[in-house]
């Protein structure tokens, strides 16, 4: 090892194995890297193999002290090589056999360059944490999702306490009673049950485990030295204050996009962690488009749909004579290919794009996107929050639900389709956002929160430059 290896905190990074986790942890991969750390960023070898398919062979080689490792998932092949592991699954494997895998890359690792000073992991990852203890070093959590997700997880005893969850019976889901709103979940008056991440409701295998797993994420949380969010104070600081009764140390440090923009070193800009091969078409078709006159559609890396709900997107958009952009990964249709009906493709020739994945933050930040139409993952909404564009949301699991209600209730930045899809609903919230009155009053709150992102990534004074600061000195503090 270099003697200026040997001078460098060197932090272990440890994101949960999903596209959506992997995104933000290298982005703030890159951030400490900037700030002086050596990095060594641990995948799955699932997800390594993802990366370097996408990426090309040679894209993970060593860069100066930035360094990739990957560990065992314990789970075996799966039958589609490109497709997002089941949450579940994948959650219950990890914790329960990462560990040893985990200690042996910081052996290795430490050896090779310079000891482990530090660890950052994804809050799914709390198995890291005895890594961390046994070492002496801090370890931080990251909660890659909104952080009024991480409030409505820390209320599900409440909710079964209370008798509201886990559902009678599956009538529940159809008769209104998702509807019924609760006034008991901090900084959410008037949420309702549909609102609260769905794994709850205990109708679909694995939720048990989910409902399981957050109680005892929650147990092992909070024995790491703090929790850092991809947030900024402005959009969500009565939030993290609500959590300071279980994590006194947390801080939000976000959009890390902005951040990354403003700090990285340009030298790791070839370092991608898109798992599907980005289809850069997308923009050069932008580029012909009018000024806010395109509306994205994608419903992230984890959502699937059925058949009949692709068709009645597919309608819906027709139905609007808007132009789209359309993201169509290989799985997200249940149970096979997205096939699309050929009067469709047909009728929507001129003014539509699709494309199986793209880059998402050069998309929405290009001057033609007017809204989009997500399913209201975290990295999704804070993009979009940040470069001012509205959205219609539909969201699916987890942290979606709170973040689509959060976004329409609170922010009032976005509308939210109905569970139950229909293509003259789509077509109806597609007018309204693009060329209506509404469109054009959350256009304008989205651009008030834009500008507060930007304040808070401003230098040296935002409220996330000074909270990175803080993260630094504890990753850089040995543990009491």
């Amino acid at each position: 090892m270099s003697s200026t290896q040997e001078n460098k905190p060197h932090v272990v990074c440890m994101p949960a194995a999903a596209q959506g986790h992997i995104n933000p942890m290298l982005k703030l991969a890159k951030i400490l890297h900037s700030k002086g750390f050596f990095v060594t960023f641990v995948n799955t070898e699932f997800n390594h193999r993802r990366l370097l398919k996408s990426l090309g062979s040679d894209a993970l080689n060593d860069f100066p002290s930035f360094h990739f490792e990957s560990i065992p998932d314990g789970l075996p092949p799966p039958e589609n090589p490109d497709a997002t592991q089941p949450t579940p699954i994948i959650l219950k494997s990890l914790n329960e056999n990462g560990l040893g895998p985990f200690k042996s890359v910081i052996a290795k690792v430490s050896a090779l360059y310079s000891p482990v000073t530090c660890i950052l992991a994804d809050y799914l990852m709390t198995f890291t944490l005895s890594a961390a203890e046994e070492l002496g070093v801090p370890s931080i959590l990251f909660w890659t999702a909104g952080a009024g997700s991480l409030i409505c997880y820390l209320e599900y005893p409440n909710l079964i306490q209370k008798g509201l969850m886990p559902l009678k019976d599956q009538s529940d889901l159809v008769n209104g009673y998702l509807d019924m709103a609760v006034d008991f979940i901090p900084t959410m008056p008037g949420i309702r049950l549909k609102d609260i991440p769905p794994f709850v409701r205990m109708v679909h295998p694995g939720d048990e485990f989910m409902v399981e797993f957050s109680d005892w994420a929650i147990q092992r949380a909070i024995r790491a030295s703090a929790i850092i969010f991809n947030t900024f104070d402005e959009l969500e600081g009565d939030i993290l204050d609500a959590l300071s009764k279980f994590f006194p140390l947390r801080y939000g440090i976000g959009p890390l996009h902005l951040l990354q923009s403003k700090i990285a070193n340009k030298s790791l800009d070839s370092i991608k962690s898109n798992l599907w091969v980005e289809e850069p078409e997308c923009l050069k078709w932008l580029d012909g488009k009018e000024p806010l006159s395109v509306i994205y559609v994608n419903f992230g890396s984890v959502t699937v749909v059925t058949p009949p709900q692709l068709v009645e997107f597919c309608w819906g958009l027709a139905k609007s004579n808007c132009s789209f952009l359309w993201i169509i990964r290989p799985d997200l249709v249940i149970g096979g290919s997205a096939v699309l009906p050929p009067e469709f493709l047909e009728q929507t020739n001129n003014r539509g794009m699709l494309a199986s994945w793209c880059p998402q933050e050069q998309v929405l930040s290009h001057p033609s996107i007017g809204g989009f139409l997500t399913h209201s993952g975290w990295n999704s909404t804070i993009e979009s929050i940040s470069y001012g564009v509205p959205m219609i949301c539909w969201p699916f699991f987890a942290d979606q639900q709170p973040n689509c209600w959060w976004s329409c209730n609170k922010w009032r930045i976005a509308m939210e389709i109905d569970d139950n899809v229909k293509s003259d609903e789509v077509s109806k919230l597609v007018i309204a956002l693009m060329n209506g009155e509404k469109g054009k009053e959350m256009r304008k709150n989205a651009i008030d929160v834009k500008n507060k992102a930007e304040e808070a990534c401003s230098f040296p004074s935002g409220s996330s430059v000074v909270n990175l600061e803080k993260v630094i000195q504890l990753l850089q503090t040995s543990p009491k």
